[in-house]
Order: C-alpha cells, then structure tokens, then sequence
C-alpha cells in the first residue's frame, strides 16, 4: 500500500500579493517561518488544526533518523512521547486506514504517531531480516531520545512488523529501555499462510539447500516472491522455526514461551482479527490469540469480529483499543526508563 502522502505548512500572515505566481506564494511561505513550525491542534489561527488534512494527507514533519537514503520517518504531532508505527511486508507511509483516525485521536491525547520507512520498507523486505529492522528501529528511538527530548515510546506492529517489535525487545538494545508498551496488530503466522501456496514448499527446499551451501544471502529465483527475496529471508518467513516463525499454531505453548516470554517484562496489547485473511481456516483463533497472550505472561487480548487483516472493515474499533490502551497504560502508569 503507498497512497500519496503530504506535508502541508501553516497558512502565512496576509501580505500584498502583486505577483500571483505559485512560485512567489512558496517564497512568501519559506520567508514568513522562522525555523521549523510546530504543527498540532493548538494552531494559533485554529485554522488547518491537527494531524489531519483531509483524506490521505497529514500534515507533520518528515525527517530523517538514520544514515541510509530510506531512513526516514513522518511525525504529526509535536509531542514528547511517540506512538511509533511499523507496518508489515511491502507496507510504508500510510500503511493503513486506521492511521488517520489514530493520529488525530493520539493528538488530542498529547501524543505524536510516527510512521518510519526502513531497509525492508516497500519491497525491501526480500533482503533485509529482522536484525537489520531492529537496529534501524533502535536509530529511530534513538534519534528522539537525542534530539527531541522523549519520554518514551509505545510501539504499534502491523502484521510482519509484529516480528520487529517481539524481536527488537529480545534484543535488550540500549534504547528499548524507553519501550514503555507495545502494541501487536494481526500479529500471524507468514510460514501458515505460505503454507496454503502452491510453489511454496519447493521453495523452502531450495532456500534450504542454498543456506547450506552457504549462499543464504542470494537471490531466490524470481518465482518465489513478489519481491527480490534471499535465500535466508525466504527461510526465515516460510520454514518451520524460521527466525520469522513466532506465531504460528502448530507452535506448543513451550516453544511460543521461548519466543514470545521476554515480552512479559512490556505491557502489551494483543489486537487479533477474527476474519484476518491470511490466518488459515483451519487455525482456531480464539485459541490461538488466547495462547499468544499467555506466552507473553498475559498480555491484553482485543479481539476484533469480523476484522479483516489490516482492520481497514474496523477502523474505528481499533483506533478506541489503542487509545484505551495507551491512556490506561500511560506515563502514570509507568516507571522512568532512565532510572
């Protein structure tokens, strides 16, 4: 998904305007601000107030966070905690319906939404791992606690970015510590769903057999995914204990200890779509979910009837879960990282 997304100023100062040309308008509009401009609902003017434009437009501060050209990041909101979006395979900017709604709920709350794009972003996602996502996420972390002075984050993970999230946190890196809460969204099970794939098992042999020749980092053939894919990455999201394996049902509830138990020391948010369309009919999810929060020593669980994967059906259901979440579990609610 990649809508178009823009960055809109705050209307200028009412000035003579003898040249009418867009052009002189850019100039007029770069002359009248004095550094950057803090974007929220407390617009002086109250005029173009809030995170949200209109459809598929927001208006914040696009950055960079990182020394790679794709490690940049969209803030709306110009507050000292963040709510960090990472979105799932071949997702970037406004990855789904519900971002909008969220921002201007998170604005209200006092809280800023992020959306980042990362070495995986878009089709990046064939030849990057979950390593390289959470060192970039750590950048990015980083980047606020360094420069904007941050209280803390709460992360979101749509669908792959449910990985990031469990993975990052595994890794105990220096600025996770400012992880105040993480939110999973349609957290599934890429290996199940590719398992309902035609060429799918083929594929893994290969992948398999790369990896033990040592060629893990080459290209698969073209067939096995819409993105250029390597070997290992292939392996990762599609054999069983896969380093991308973490939420599959024919997991015992030891094995989802080992991968999902260090997420007990975070409060967390389990948000499952009963509908999701890449869940297998044959998964009971109820159980499945029940099992998943159990393994993260009792997470919260939502569970969204009729959901569809990306919750695009249940827009306003998920919006109030996450902002119950984040208000219940919020700064009063949590210890000072840096203590």
């Amino acid at each position: 998904m990649n809508p178009s997304l823009s960055s809109s100023s705050s209307p200028t100062s009412s000035h003579s305007t003898s040249a009418g040309s867009w052009f002189s308008g850019v100039v007029r509009g770069r002359s009248d601000r004095a550094g950057s401009v803090k974007m929220g609902s407390d617009s002086a003017s109250g005029e173009f107030s809030g995170p949200v434009v209109r459809k598929n437009q927001f208006r914040g501060a696009l950055f960079k966070y990182g020394p790679k050209p794709i490690q940049v990041a969209f803030k709306t909101g110009d507050y000292r905690q963040q709510v960090i979006f990472i979105g799932g395979l071949t997702d970037g900017f406004l990855a789904t319906e519900y971002l909008e709604p969220l921002a201007i709920a998170l604005d209200k709350e006092k809280w800023s939404l992020v959306q980042l794009l990362m070495s995986s972003s878009y089709n990046g996602y064939g030849t990057s791992s979950l390593k390289q996502d959470a060192m970039e996420l750590d950048q990015l972390i980083s980047y606020f606690i360094n420069k904007e002075d941050s209280e803390g984050v709460v992360l979101i993970g749509h669908s792959t970015g449910c990985q990031d999230i469990v993975h990052y946190i595994r890794t105990n890196a220096a600025c996770s510590r400012a992880v105040r809460a993480a939110i999973l969204q349609a957290p599934v099970s890429d290996r199940e769903y590719r398992a309902t794939l035609p060429e799918t098992a083929a594929m893994i042999d290969l992948a398999s057999t790369m990896i033990n020749e040592g060629r893990g980092s080459e290209l698969m053939p073209s067939e096995a995914d819409l993105a250029p894919i390597t070997a290992y990455r292939y392996h990762s999201l599609c054999a069983y204990n896969g380093d991308d394996d973490m939420f599959s049902s024919d997991l015992t509830d030891d094995q989802l200890r080992l991968r999902l138990g260090h997420m007990s020391n975070t409060p967390c948010q389990v948000i499952y779509s009963m509908a999701d369309e890449y869940v297998p009919d044959y998964v009971d999810k109820k159980a499945l979910v029940q099992r998943l929060c159990k393994a993260m020593g009792g997470a919260e669980k939502v569970e969204i009837e009729h959901g569809n994967h990306s919750l695009s059906n249940r827009v306003q259901e998920v919006v109030a879960a996450i902002i119950d979440f984040v208000k219940r579990d919020g700064p009063k609610g949590w210890d000072d990282p840096w203590n």
